[in-house]
């Protein structure tokens, strides 16, 4: 009887109300930072922020000091078998003021959607005799290797999907140091990021 109804309703309606209230009973995923979030926050920043089902978010760091530093990082995310079903919308937006006038080292994960997986990895070595390399090349590529090659997701119809991924001209600005961002809006994606510095010390 509900059903019934909620068809009369709207086929009553103009189309555009129609539209608008079929998008509002569908399956929706969004994510937002805004306002003055994190704005000049300093030091080691870490945000994982998801929308949805089945998402998968990291953060990894790894500081070495010494004689002979080393400092390396391995970030393998996996999967197998999931079953979701797409989403109707899928938003992802930093706005505002966020992370305005930061400073560090600031790694954000922002999903909105399903299966999604993201890393960022930073490898950082001080070392007092020589530079030692801290080289993450085989692991960026083993990571993105593991990470969601086993799925069973529903992609929906996408010309009926609205897929958003936006940064606003305000936000991030005049920030300094490091900054990583996987923005991801939609069904399976895989997105990484890996930083290595080598700093040899003075005497």
């Amino acid at each position: 009887m509900r059903a019934l109804a909620l068809i009369a309703m709207l086929s009553a309606m103009p189309p555009a109300a129609a539209d608008e209230l079929s998008s509002m009973l569908g399956y929706l995923t969004r994510s937002r930072i805004d306002g003055e979030a994190l704005a000049g926050a300093s030091g080691a920043i870490a945000v994982n922020v998801a929308a949805g089902d089945l998402n998968q978010q990291a953060n990894a760091r790894a500081i070495a000091i010494g004689t002979h530093a080393l400092a390396l990082t391995d970030v393998r995310q996996t999967r197998r078998h999931d079953i979701g079903s797409a989403h109707d919308s899928a938003i992802a937006v930093i706005a505002g003021d966020a992370l305005a006038g930061g400073s560090g080292i600031a790694s954000i994960n922002q999903t909105s959607g399903t299966g999604n997986a993201s890393f960022n990895a930073v490898a950082i070595a001080l070392a007092q005799q020589g530079i030692r390399e801290a080289d993450d090349d085989s692991t960026l590529s083993a990571a993105f290797a593991s990470a969601g090659q086993q799925h069973g997701f529903d992609q929906g119809d996408a010309s009926a999907q609205r897929r958003v991924a936006s940064v606003e001209s305000t936000a991030l600005q005049g920030f300094e140091g490091v900054l990583q961002l996987n923005q991801v809006a939609g069904v399976g994606n895989d997105t990484g990021n890996s930083v290595s510095m080598s700093i040899q010390a003075g005497p």
